[in-house]
């Protein structure tokens, strides 16, 4: 059985993807579900996983900022991010940052237990939505705008742009305000942005964030 851990922050979502996961003959065990980051990283020390499958938009620790820690962790299990995100940016950042999958939540049901088994032998996973985008954007040199962005800035950006302030992202990504700021100055400096306000109203018009 390809043992799994289910990472999304609502719980009627993990309770369909365990339904789709275990379906008879599937060969796949739901062992952990965890509604953010923290609580991955907590339950990875009690369970021994196969693969992980994580949304990027969750309270408290981001998906990215999960991603790099698990990256840091020797015997991390290998991550298939399902996510909501279809553009080009989310995509990139994540197989970045380590995941080893990318499957869009507009994809057909029966290629997330697909997806699962890729990854648990580890291959990379692509949904072909996600595959023609970052092709695209690859063949018609329409990389984002926010591609400028580090990653540690772009995790930032994010929150900054779904209305977070400096404090709440310092304490959720362990870091000091005055080390946030530093970024949000350079975010803005490198986005042409003079205010928050500014930020979400790109990250709107990129596709970055929804509405």
């Amino acid at each position: 059985m390809i043992r799994v851990i289910l990472v999304d922050d609502h719980a009627v979502v993990r309770m369909g993807f365990r339904m789709l996961l275990q379906a008879e003959g599937s060969g796949i065990e739901v062992i952990g579900e965890a509604a953010d980051g923290d609580e991955l990283l907590q339950l990875l020390g009690a369970l021994c996983a196969d693969v992980v499958v994580m949304d990027l938009s969750m309270p408290g620790l981001g998906g990215l900022e999960t991603l790099r820690r698990l990256r840091s962790r020797d015997g991390a299990p290998p991550v298939l991010v399902l996510s909501a995100h279809e553009d080009a940016a989310h995509p990139r950042r994540a197989l970045n940052a380590g995941a080893m999958g990318y499957l869009s939540k507009r994809s057909a049901p029966e290629t997330l237990p697909e997806a699962v088994r890729a990854v648990a032998s580890r291959q990379r996973y692509l949904d072909p939505w996600t595959a023609q985008n970052l092709a695209l954007s690859q063949l018609q040199d329409s990389a984002s705008p926010c591609d400028v962005l580090s990653e540690r800035e772009f995790e930032i950006f994010i929150q900054l742009a779904r209305g977070r302030s400096v404090g709440e992202i310092a304490a959720q990504l362990n870091l000091s305000p005055s080390t946030v700021g530093t970024h949000l100055y350079n975010v803005k400096q490198k986005l042409g942005a003079s205010n928050q306000a500014e930020l979400t109203l790109l990250a709107l018009q990129w596709g970055v964030i929804e509405a």
